[in-house]
């Protein structure tokens, strides 16, 4: 079973996790952010992965500490169900279009962080979510899954569609990367022997 528990208690953020990576994308997710509830449901169906997340946080100051921490714990919870990665693909990467936007996703499950990003979105807000939060999500989640993620935009304008564009690509290569290859016969996709 590639399964994972996270429980991660800060004086900003409460927050639990659980996830399947042999799923099928069923969620229930209650970060106490209606737009990142929405992200991580999304996370969930498209990666195939059953998850669910419960924080709380000071989100009476902003949804900042709750929407980074949350990366921490995903990142987190994945590379714990990974375990050795004996057999996985290793690798994923999409282009994927959201109506006028278009973006570029690639990841390498490495045992490496690090994070290249361009987006170029010119709303500040979509509702009352803080653009500038995706980045901050994304560090988080490479730098605790300690993978190598490329997210490109390639189109766009509308915030909305940039943002969900991102999630929907990010969890389609992360269903590719996590997935078992029987042709590996549950060796190490690597020549160091190790991820």
């Amino acid at each position: 079973m590639r399964t994972a528990q996270i429980n991660r208690k800060t004086n900003e953020t409460d927050i639990k996790i659980s996830l399947d990576l042999d799923g099928t994308g069923k969620s229930a997710i209650d970060s106490g952010c209606g737009f990142l509830d929405h992200m991580l449901t999304l996370f969930a169906k498209h990666s195939r992965i059953d998850l669910n997340v419960t924080c709380k946080g000071d989100t009476y100051v902003d949804y900042h500490h709750t929407t980074e921490d949350i990366g921490i714990a995903l990142g987190e919870a994945i590379k714990n169900a990974l375990g050795d990665k004996k057999g996985i693909k290793r690798y994923g990467d999409i282009i994927l279009p959201m109506d006028e936007t278009l973006i570029l996703c690639a990841i390498d499950l490495s045992g490496r962080a690090y994070l290249a990003c361009d987006f170029n979105i010119t709303a500040s807000k979509v509702g009352d979510f803080d653009t500038e939060l995706l980045e901050e999500f994304l560090r988080a989640f490479t730098t605790n899954l300690a993978c190598n993620l490329h997210v490109r935009q390639l189109a766009g304008n509308n915030a909305h569609h940039i943002l969900e564009g991102t999630f929907k690509a990010l969890s389609r290569c992360v269903r590719e990367a996590v997935e078992v290859d029987e042709k590996l016969c549950g060796e190490i996709p690597s020549t160091k022997g190790a991820l």
